[in-house]
């Protein structure tokens, strides 16, 4: 069945990932759903100094927004907020330093932010990485799942509370295509029954665990526009580090960052966003399908609900 997935999934991605890709999914574009300023609209952006991210920070401010940059590396965080603020002409660009997978850090990050003052109307939960060996965080977390999947619902759900307190407020979360490959499993979230460890594979369930999850917030927190999307085949850093021979295979064929970033930009700004239901995921602007043909990959609402519990529980370990 794994095979049966990913065969399929890799002919579909040659089809609608690519950079023709989205030039035939753009052509179905409304361009006046970006015509928009969103000045005194605040958002946080998780990875912003990169690739999506970044590309994601520059379109925002652009349009005015203020942007909150949350960075691993406050060198390059600061090198790339002083690149947007000289491009955009946009002096509200903030940059916070955090890594995403120390969850104790996010759940102090969160608290500070939330007694700051500060609005946030929009998160975008963009931050990930591809670990190809089965590495340990000081908090004994394998890495992947601390960073994509523990410390992305940490601080989603930290900041619920002041999400809620303005005029149609919004989350993001950067998932991948990548998911259709995998059903969700709870019973090894951090893959130590993973024989030989795979990191594409491991990176994948963290993305469909992504895609559950925000269906899932969308029950729970109705006051919010929950939404996850596939960038499509970018030419991003993390693609080049993370994935050097598909970057190799396919380089010529690969989305530049600004067109990967067009969906969440397209979520984070738009009204049009806001007329499809929350929870849903997107590509190119339009809701599809998170399961592939015949592929057995549907869980049960019990596993869902399952998958969130275990995050609480894994969560509460680091909360002080």
């Amino acid at each position: 069945m794994s095979i049966y997935r990913s065969g399929v999934w890799f002919v579909k991605g040659l089809r609608e990932y690519t950079k023709s890709g989205f030039q035939s999914a753009s052509k179905n574009f409304n361009s006046a759903d970006l015509e928009v300023n969103v000045n005194g609209r605040a958002f946080m952006i998780t990875g912003a100094n990169s690739g999506i991210g970044k590309c994601a920070a520059i379109a925002i401010a652009q349009k005015g927004g203020t942007v909150h940059m949350v960075c691993r590396d406050v060198t390059r965080g600061e090198e790339a907020r002083q690149e947007i603020i000289t491009q955009t002409g946009n002096q509200d660009v903030h940059l916070h330093q955090l890594d995403m997978s120390k969850p104790r850090d996010i759940f102090k990050f969160a608290k500070s932010f939330r007694e700051s003052g500060k609005v946030l109307d929009v998160l975008i939960n963009n931050a990930g990485c591809m670990v190809n060996t089965r590495e340990v965080t000081e908090d004994g977390l394998e890495k992947n799942f601390a960073t994509n999947t523990l410390g992305t619902h940490v601080l989603t759900t930290e900041l619920i509370p002041l999400l809620s307190e303005r005029e149609k407020p919004r989350v993001i979360t950067v998932s991948s295509g990548g998911m259709l490959t995998q059903k969700l499993d709870t019973n090894d979230l951090q893959f130590e029954k993973m024989q030989p460890f795979d990191g594409t594979m491991a990176y994948a369930q963290n993305k469909r665990q992504q895609v559950v999850m925000t269906a899932e917030y969308a029950k729970q927190y109705p006051k919010v526009h929950f939404s996850s999307m596939h960038p499509g085949w970018a030419d991003t850093p993390a693609v080049r580090s993370a994935m050097p021979s598909f970057y190799e295979k396919m380089k010529t064929r690969l989305r530049s960052a600004d067109e990967g970033a067009d969906t969440v930009v397209w979520l984070a700004l738009s009204a049009a966003a806001l007329s499809h239901p929350s929870g849903l995921f997107y590509q190119d602007r339009t809701p599809v399908a998170t399961h592939l043909p015949l592929a057995w990959s549907k869980s049960t609402p019990q596993e869902c609900a399952q998958l969130m519990t275990q995050l609480d529980q894994i969560a509460q370990q680091f909360k002080e």
